[in-house]
């Protein structure tokens, strides 16, 4: 797979104070599913906006490094422009437009097109993969429970037929249930579409489970990264993201694998 996505050395800085990342360097290859891990406050969804374009808006400014898409320098470019290139961002939060129809915040993911008829066959498409969107074209989307509202933000991405999709806590605050039917429909569109997936998540299962390569984020820096079967079996990403520990082997604090793990992954 050639690389689509290639972020190199990047060093954000928010209003010309705040070291926030630090070097970090990844990339996402074409049709490829890349998880982004780490906790709140890592640098995670500072990468996605500085890829987005959308760093201007929050004060943050790139001081070192570069971003790549398809060969092209996007580091920089207005967001328009990026969303035009092949790239969609889902934010976190869903962000939908309560008060417009299911139907009207689907299209208003096609703002960028001028192709009018397939526009329209996209948009059938699009409800083909969330068929309870369909059935509630008309309602106001300020009406629809968490988990529709988060398939219909993912839904609006599609529209602008975009080659990477980026996702921001798509499971947040949503059920079990719910998260693994849309990790699913996600799993189908990078099957069928080639569309490659980089998704920034808090629940590393289901993250590691979707995706083929991880990296693992902490304090604005890659700390660890490799195919989504090695990291699910690294003792460390076992015990702090998956939440599988074995409590006999618990000692005093100086001798807990986090201890050890931070001294050896920020040293």
């Amino acid at each position: 797979m050639d690389r689509y996505l290639v972020i190199n050395n990047l060093e954000i800085v928010f209003n010309n104070v705040v070291l926030v990342l630090k070097g970090i360097s990844m990339e996402v290859p074409e049709k490829g599913i890349v998880a982004l891990l780490g906790a709140n406050g890592a640098g995670k969804t500072t990468t996605l906006k500085a890829v987005s374009g959308l760093l201007d808006y929050e004060n943050g400014d790139i001081t070192d490094g570069s971003i790549e898409f398809m060969g092209r320098i996007i580091s920089g470019e207005a967001p328009e422009e990026i969303v035009c290139l092949g790239i969609s961002h889902v934010p976190e939060s869903r962000r939908i437009f309560t008060d417009l129809s299911v139907s009207e915040n689907i299209l208003a993911g096609a703002h960028t097109r001028k192709d009018k008829i397939e526009i329209m066959a996209d948009h059938v498409k699009v409800v083909d993969y969330f068929p309870i969107l369909g059935s509630r074209s008309s309602q106001r989307a300020l009406f629809l429970s968490g988990g529709e509202q988060q398939m219909l933000s993912i839904a609006r991405a599609l529209m602008s037929r975009p080659k990477i999709m980026m996702l921001d806590e798509p499971s947040l605050g949503l059920a079990p249930l719910v998260v693994k039917e849309i990790f699913t429909i996600l799993k189908d569109i990078n099957r069928d579409q080639g569309t490659a997936l980089l998704l920034v998540e808090q629940n590393a299962k289901q993250a590691l489970k979707l995706a083929h390569y991880g990296y693992i984020m902490e304090n604005g820096k890659i700390v660890l990264d490799g195919k989504s079967e090695k990291l699910k079996e690294n003792e460390d990403v076992k015990e702090f993201y998956l939440g599988i520990t074995e409590e006999s082997k618990r000692k005093r604090y100086s001798e807990v694998k986090h201890y050890k793990r931070r001294k050896r992954w920020l040293s």
